[in-house]
């Protein structure tokens, strides 16, 4: 998850990034669809299918980029921040079908290799290579902005990859006439689609499913607002992502009686709000925290401490 607000300057810029690799991705998929029924290559075929899944992943970013640009409302709190975690969420699930079918289709072809025109083969994989190259140059400086960012750059790194094993395939298959290069590369493109896939799936089910963030420690985050002067408990501590970069906590700070009477409290609110956002390698500054005396406490419903 990025680290911090994507500013409207910012998401501007990625997305115009998006509109450049989206053309060159379908650039890819034309040209690669093209060298498919030429050649009848399956590694072609399998890479075609990648790049038409990673095309399809770069548009759902583009339109994901272009709604995380419309503000808050009343009815929509945070505006479209999340439509970013859906769209990885719907590239992963795309990344995962299409790379079980490469899979089997390499399995049935490396028993039953077809023969395949290594030259071709070998031009439209240089071609798309080189377009990869480009797309990857202009997505670098974002990637690690955002989720949605980060699935574009690294479908686009993949398909590269794929591209590589395409162009390894008809090297083989012209210098050693070995046929079962070509399913060997389809099934290389397929092991690198489905791993990514579910890293992915199981980055984005993380936000959704509101899990608390990985790398902040909801054990150590209680015993540092414990360790606040006047506070004596802290329960109902929960914490989730809203987005790349919007991690937020809530809490139950219970108190000295005498704070409410002495004015203690509201200084509390405020130390308890700069510990969660200065101290930990996760900084929350959305959080909410109610400040209440043991009493109250004791006469609300039970709950866990934390998620």
């Amino acid at each position: 998850m990025g680290a911090g607000h994507t500013q409207p300057g910012q998401a501007g810029d990625h997305r115009a990034r998006l509109w450049i690799a989206f053309s060159l991705t379908a650039v890819i998929v034309l040209a690669q669809a093209v060298g498919t029924v030429i050649t009848g290559s399956l590694a072609l075929f399998t890479d075609t299918a990648h790049a038409l899944t990673d095309a399809s992943g770069l548009l759902v970013a583009l339109i994901a980029a272009t709604l995380m640009l419309r503000p808050s409302t009343s009815r929509r709190t945070w505006g479209f921040r999340r439509i970013e975690v859906i769209a990885a969420l719907g590239q992963s699930a795309l990344l995962l079908v299409v790379g079980v079918y490469a899979a089997v289709e390499g399995i049935r072809r490396l028993l039953a290799p077809p023969e395949v025109p290594a030259g071709e083969l070998l031009v439209f994989g240089i071609i798309g290579l080189a377009a990869n190259i480009l797309a990857l140059a202009v997505l670098s400086t974002s990637r690690g902005a955002n989720l949605n960012m980060r699935a574009a750059f690294l479908e686009v790194l993949n398909d590269a990859l794929g591209s590589l094993g395409v162009i390894a395939a008809a090297v083989v298959i012209a210098t050693t006439g070995f046929q079962q290069a070509d399913a060997l590369a389809g099934l290389f493109i397929a092991a690198l689609m489905v791993p990514r896939a579910f890293i992915l799936l199981r980055e984005t089910t993380s936000v959704l499913m509101e899990f608390t963030p990985a790398e902040l420690d909801l054990d150590e985050v209680r015993r540092h607002l414990l360790a606040l002067e006047h506070v004596e408990d802290v329960h109902d501590l929960h914490a989730s992502t809203v987005a790349s970069g919007l991690p937020t906590l809530t809490a139950h700070i219970v108190v000295e009686d005498g704070c409410f009477n002495d004015g203690h409290a509201a200084a509390i609110l405020q130390d308890v709000k700069r510990c969660v956002a200065e101290h930990f390698e996760v900084q929350v500054h959305h959080s909410t925290f109610q400040i209440e005396t043991k009493e109250v406490a004791r006469h609300e419903p039970a709950s866990v401490t934390h998620d």
